[in-house]
């Protein structure tokens, strides 16, 4: 499963983290720096157990918890409509 921006979703890298554009609504949504790390992982293609661990090692929090906090944050993603998963075939 590789996650990825809806086609009218813009994002940029700030100072304090990432800005989504949700171009239908209007609205903008404000990523801290884990949260567009997390994000920018996602949409490279790294797996949600993957991104995890990488915030376990990095932030010294358990797996499990950093497992639950990527999921919410994903969840909320998508909720919001900002993101989808490609299911499209990769080579």
């Amino acid at each position: 499963m590789t996650v990825r921006l809806r086609t009218d979703v813009s994002t940029a890298d700030t100072d304090d983290g990432a800005v989504l554009l949700d171009e239908r609504a209007g609205r903008y949504w404000q990523l801290n720096p884990t949260g567009a790390l997390v994000l920018r992982l996602l949409l490279e293609g790294t797996a949600p157990h993957r991104v995890a661990q990488a915030l376990a090692e990095r932030h010294t929090v358990g797996t499990e918890r950093a497992a639950a906090d990527v999921a919410a944050l994903l969840r909320h993603l998508r909720t919001a409509g900002l993101v989808t998963d490609d299911t499209r075939s990769r080579p």
